[in-house]
């Protein structure tokens, strides 16, 4: 079916799909395709004492097969986020479904070992470095600026979904058919995933269009402010160091709780995956909760009595630093554990609050990339945390020495970031200076409730 006003290319929804129901259509698909992407990233870690005893790894060697995921993450999200300009969105999502799907099937091979792990935890970092942005790109493309909040953390609300999920359910099916399974049955899902995607996927009505295939399209750059200024502007050196504590301190929680869950605390396999699913269920609760708050705090008259949306994101961040440092050093389990599925939950704020500031600052037809760069600089914290906190655990004189040592490390991280948002992150007063008008065109038919 064809768009109308489109020539020679697919369309993923008919026309005669309402413009209301296409944008929350689209809004949950790609919840789904987050909550995949995220149990993609979290089967690694709740396999990881299996892996590590079966093929003989040490942790630094599991860190290091951890951050091979992010081997290409970051250039794959900058060069993929620069393709929005040229390839719908709506393709570009379904071959990302189609490849991190492929990656995961391998290690269904009994003979695959540490080589395999590596290569294919490569391939699926590759193909899900773009996800964040590309989805997000897409789903701004059926929702007017003052609308994109709740959206937005609905879809970063999968992280937490897909992890929760994962956790109980490849826990399982590690326990009952082994660890190699749980890889076999997030691809299996990402192919479903996919078959949703081709039937139901759509371009909204305030897509940017193609330069030189849809007709008004502008080229990108031939307004607004240079990319160069927008980049340095402080709201987006500001996102991009929130998210890279906010993508350490995630990582780190897949990689390592669940092995210190195990190892130090001697809990079984089941019972810790309850616990980081306890933990991404808390995640996701604070995500839709802000995304709710902001959502009605932006139709309020007294929008200009509020923090600016920085300083809060920031301030939430602030907790979450102090919380992973009562984590940290607590002794008794009913101080530390409410820590793991309570105020550690408030850093993911951030990866909301950052994706809709730069989004703000950024004309339609460069948000594609722009959010591809911040996502891709932002990623290099999961990829260092991983294999920089497996070498302190592994230095220390004991692993809880070590684990210690570790969570204090991610906190300093947080607070830092927590600070520097709280003062820099103004997407609103740097729009105004770079020029940039808000997005608040409503296309026909588009009624937000």
């Amino acid at each position: 079916m064809r768009r109308p006003g489109s020539r020679g290319r697919i369309a993923f929804t008919s026309p005669s799909v309402a413009p209301e129901r296409g944008a929350w259509s689209n809004t949950r698909l790609l919840l789904l395709f987050m909550v995949v992407n995220f149990a993609d990233k979290a089967v690694l870690g709740l396999a990881g004492p299996d892996i590590m005893r079966d093929l003989g790894l040490g942790r630094e060697e599991f860190g290091t097969a951890q951050s091979a995921f992010f081997a290409l993450f970051s250039l794959s999200a900058v060069g993929v986020s620069l393709l929005t300009r040229r390839v719908r969105t709506t393709v570009l999502l379904l071959a990302m479904a189609l490849l991190w799907s492929a990656a995961q099937l391998p290690m269904l091979w009994t003979a695959a070992g540490f080589g395999t792990l590596v290569a294919t935890r490569v391939l699926l970092g590759a193909a899900e470095g773009p996800s964040a942005p590309v989805a997000v790109h897409h789903l701004y493309g059926w929702f007017p600026q003052q609308d994109r909040t709740l959206p937005t953390a609905v879809l970063m609300m999968g992280a937490a979904v897909g992890v929760a999920v994962a956790a109980p359910v490849l826990s399982a099916v590690i326990a009952w058919w082994g660890w190699r399974w749980s890889f076999g049955v997030v691809g299996l899902a990402g192919i479903g995933w996919a078959a949703a995607w081709v039937r139901r996927g759509g371009q909204g009505p305030l897509a940017p269009g193609l330069p030189g295939r849809d007709a008004g399209a502008v080229a990108a750059d031939a307004d607004g402010p240079a990319l160069r200024r927008i980049l340095c502007s402080p709201t987006v050196l500001a996102a991009v160091l929130g998210c890279f504590a906010a993508y350490w301190h995630m990582s780190s929680q897949l990689t390592w709780v669940p092995d210190y869950l195990r190892t130090d605390l001697g809990w079984t396999g089941t019972l810790a995956g309850a616990a980081v699913a306890a933990g991404a269920l808390a995640n996701g609760a604070v995500l839709l909760g802000h995304g709710l708050w902001e959502r009605r705090s932006a139709r309020r008259a007294d929008r200009a009595r509020r923090l600016p949306s920085g300083a809060g994101a920031g301030l939430l961040m602030l907790v979450a630093a102090g919380s992973v440092a009562v984590f940290a050093v607590a002794e008794p389990l009913w101080v530390r554990l409410p820590m793991l599925v309570g105020p550690m939950a408030l850093s993911a704020v951030m990866m909301t609050v950052a994706q809709t500031a730069c989004g703000r600052i950024v004309p339609a037809g460069r948000r594609g990339p722009v959010l591809g760069l911040v996502v891709g600089v932002a990623s290099l914290g999961g990829v260092l945390s991983p294999v920089l906190l497996g070498r302190v655990i592994d230095a220390a004189p004991t692993a809880a020495a070590g684990y210690e040592r570790a969570w204090l490390l991610t906190a300093a991280l947080l607070a830092v970031a927590g600070a520097c948002a709280s003062v820099f992150l103004r997407p609103e007063r740097d729009a105004r200076r770079l020029g940039v008008a808000a997005d608040t065109a409503q296309a026909p038919g588009v009624h937000v409730v």
